[in-house]
């Protein structure tokens, strides 16, 4: 706000000299029925000096912007253009006042003139009275002069159409209502670049740009893009006058970056690709914005070659038809009357040693979006005036807000592209071309990037002559072997170290880069692996050669069973068999039996129920054949040597049946100990994966907590039979059941120390057999090692089957005793 009062004092001291400049033949100026104006930077100032007073800038005293002058000659062109039409404004004529605008802060004398009626400014006039005679304002090229001028034509909405301001916050209409522009913007840009970064796979890279509002929207743009994506912002930095670009080029090769975007103005990056050249920077991939892309002076520097391959975003190049022409007999030159106006005319171009070729051959940045910007002003002035009849209709008043309603809704073909724009005043055509600068110093066109209709992008990588005859690497860390996942190295997503998948996981790049994934329960992988296989499922199938001999000898059991248990009812009241048992034998073979019916569900798949009737009838019958042995011996053992000593509780034996209550006893315990570990931790088919780490066993899991207590029960049980049996070793041999009973627990201990030992060692499927063979051995350790020999007696030693030879055997034990 103290800016503007501050030009407006100055305005009051300098207006009426600056509008005596004289004008005729002047470039800049030119009479017509209706005023555009143009803003270009004709001259730059690119190092402002910190002033203790009020001075006007004098722009014919800095550096003179050669593609600026051709942009300047551009509106020119295309003005005389538009008044020598016959279809565009037939009838009315254009004018323009162009001012140099060289410097972002100080060139506030020329804004005001055109805002001025009569040689004054009436801030708080009531609009649309006393406007001046402007209609639209043609510019500005840099975003940090937009922003300084446009808020003064945007509070009357006089249309301002810029051809270089690519800033976003322009696209804010609450902010910048009446300012539209010709040139994308820096999103568009921004896009662009991205897109030829992940086209080479380059994913470490320098984001060097302008210190200003230009540079600063583009750096924030270029952050928010490559969010989520692959690439890392590794340097970044904001350029000025005061740069040490030895120093930017020393952290740039510290961190090992080949690629460097360059957004910023010509000027900027000229300064910039120079000091690259004498610090001797070489092998770089330089991606430059579209604002110095085609830039004709340094290509011709001295050791350009060196600093690497130049690849850059660019306005489509477009002939102008009759552009050269209206060069070559263009003869105005810019003067003052004297010299002290000429510093607050600012419009001596310094241009006059310049010659047509040399024109037609500068820079063509941003000169379509100048034509483009005049052609849209006066397509808006068309339809404003009503001129589609042949004649524009000169009774009407045509105000900048008029205009402005009109341009946006613009719709008209020009140079066979169709000119419109958004709703945020943005055009809604173009393209942008991709460039490489070749050794002879041309812009060549290696792909082009469209935005409209349909958004499309290419580059024919066969046209680009790398320095380092491949395409280069541009990457903080080099990409991890297949299989291995990133550790993160650092605060950036492209900096990691490599580290080996374990076996059971996986990694995949598109799904997570950084961690390796656990392959499911029925898959496997081996360490480094980028996929999980199937793993092969096992269990033993009733078809298997082992499962079969298992069964046929479980088979054979309950027939040498039935057997046995016909033997023994036959000679039912013989000696042997009332020795061996008697009525107790029948109920052994009977839960043999089925304890032998577990070892069928060894094998084939398991199921639930399957998984309980693996243990549940050897356990509970199992322990009931244990519980006749001890009663057996305890018996045996019981008549020999207790009965004489305590006959009452002999005789209490004998009345309660204290045999069958035992037993009774001992098959109740079990089975409530059984129903109760099956209720709370049943067996159940489970997948174990541990043992092999691509295949799975299919197996039965149990709860150690659901078992411990039936074989307590049957470890106690085994622990009596030799307890017992060791008191009767010394009974008469016919009744001397100690050794067959030690013998077959020995056998019965022996087997599942064997089974044990097996299964701690290896784990396979075959575990399942070898626990089906542990029962079956266990069952028939009593029946061939304790029945067998009964057997035997009964069916080829008849002789001592008797009773007279029984008693003998006793009578003999009597009197040794």
């Amino acid at each position: 706000m103290k800016t503007f009062f501050l030009s407006l004092l100055l305005l009051e001291s300098f207006l009426h000299a600056s509008a005596q400049c004289t004008v005729q033949g002047s470039e800049f100026h030119l009479e017509g029925d209706y005023l555009l104006a143009g803003l270009f930077n004709i001259h730059h100032d690119s190092s402002p000096v910190v002033q203790d007073r009020p001075e006007a800038v004098d722009c014919s005293s800095k550096p003179f912007i050669l593609s600026s002058y051709r942009r300047f000659q551009l509106m020119r062109f295309s003005v005389e253009e538009i008044n020598n039409s016959t279809d565009l404004l037939p009838n009315v004529s254009l004018g323009y006042e162009i001012f140099d605008h060289c410097s972002d802060i100080h060139s506030f004398p020329g804004i005001l003139k055109l805002l001025s009626v009569d040689g004054l400014i009436q801030p708080w006039a009531e609009p649309p009275k006393n406007l001046s005679k402007v209609m639209a304002v043609v510019g500005t090229y840099t975003s940090t002069q937009a922003l300084t001028v446009a808020p003064l034509f945007m509070m009357d909405l006089i249309p301002m159409v810029s051809y270089g301001a690519a800033s976003s916050v322009f696209s804010r209409k609450q902010n910048f209502p009446s300012f539209l522009r010709t040139v994308h913007p820096n999103k568009d840009v921004i896009e662009v670049i991205v897109n030829i970064i992940q086209h080479f796979n380059w994913s470490w890279v320098a984001f060097l740009h302008i210190d200003d509002d230009y540079g600063n929207d583009g750096r924030e743009l270029f952050i928010k893009k490559i969010d989520g994506t692959e690439i890392c912002l590794g340097y970044t930095k904001g350029l000025d006058q005061h740069t040490n670009y030895s120093q930017i080029f020393r952290q740039i090769e510290a961190q090992k970056i080949t690629t460097i975007i360059v957004f910023a103005p010509e000027w900027t990056a000229e300064a910039l690709i120079k000091s690259a050249i004498q610090q001797n920077v070489t092998n770089k991939v330089w991606i430059a914005g579209d604002a110095w892309s085609l830039n004709k002076e340094l290509p011709k520097e001295k050791g350009i070659q060196n600093i690497g391959t130049i690849l850059g975003v660019s306005e489509p190049k477009v002939t102008v038809p009759g552009f050269s022409d209206f060069i070559h007999h263009s003869k105005g030159q810019t003067h003052c009357e004297n010299a002290e106006q000429s510093m607050f005319c600012n419009q001596v171009c310094n241009s006059s040693s310049l010659t047509p070729e040399e024109i037609l051959n500068l820079d063509p940045s941003y000169n379509l979006p100048v034509y483009a910007a005049v052609h849209a002003i006066a397509h808006a002035l068309h339809n404003t005036l009503q001129c589609d009849s042949g004649r524009c209709d000169r009774n009407i008043t045509a105000y900048p807000y008029m205009v402005l309603a009109e341009l946006k809704i613009s719709n008209f073909t020009l140079l066979n592209q169709s000119v419109t724009f958004d709703e945020n005043g943005d055009p809604n055509y173009g393209s942008y071309s991709i460039v490489f600068w070749n050794q002879s110093g041309d812009a060549q066109q290696i792909g082009f990037h469209n935005f409209y209709p349909n958004l499309y992008f290419f580059i024919d990588n066969s046209k680009i002559q790398w320095k380092t005859n491949e395409v280069p690497t541009s990457r903080c860390s080099q990409e991890c072997d297949e299989g291995s996942k990133k550790m993160p190295d650092g605060i950036h997503r492209c900096c990691f170290k490599c580290e080996i998948c374990p076996k059971g996981t996986y990694f995949n790049k598109t799904e997570d880069p950084y961690e390796c994934i656990n392959c499911k329960e029925t898959e496997w992988s081996a360490a480094g692996s980028t996929s999980c296989n199937l793993r092969e499922l096992e269990f033993v199938p009733f078809t298997d050669i082992g499962a079969i001999l298992i069964m046929v000898g479980a088979w054979a059991l309950v027939v040498l069973t039935v057997a046995m248990s016909v033997l023994f009812a036959i000679n039912y009241n013989t000696p042997v068999v009332r020795s061996a048992g008697g009525p107790m034998c029948f109920l052994i073979f009977f839960c043999l039996c089925l304890s032998n019916v577990s070892v069928f569900f060894y094998f084939g798949k398991h199921t639930a129920s399957s998984c309980v009737m693996r243990l549940l009838p050897f356990l509970m019958f199992y322990t009931v054949s244990l519980a006749c042995f001890v009663v057996r011996s305890f018996q045996i053992v019981f008549i020999f040597k207790i009965a004489a000593k305590f006959p009452k509780l002999h005789s209490v034996w004998i009345k309660y049946h204290g045999q069958w209550l035992f037993i009774t006893l001992i098959f109740v315990t079990q089975a409530l100990l059984l129903l109760f570990g099956n209720m709370f931790a049943p067996a159940k088919p489970h997948n174990e994966t541990s043992w092999y780490p691509d295949k799975t066993f299919l197996i039965c899991g149990m709860s150690n907590e659901a078992y411990v207590g039936p074989v307590v029960l049957i470890v106690s049980l085994c622990f009596l039979c030799f307890i017992f049996s060791y008191m009767g070793k010394d009974l008469p041999k016919n009744y001397n059941e100690a050794k067959a009973i030690t013998f077959c627990l020995l056998l019965l201990i022996l087997t599942w120390i064997i089974f044990a030992t097996v299964f701690s060692l290896h784990r396979s499927k075959d575990i399942q057999t070898l626990n089906a063979l542990a029962i079956l051995s266990s069952l028939y350790s009593f029946l061939l090692w304790y029945f067998m020999p009964k057997c035997y007696i009964i069916i080829f030693q008849s002789h001592r089957n008797t009773q007279e030879y029984f008693q003998g055997l006793i009578q003999n034990y009597t009197t040794r005793k």
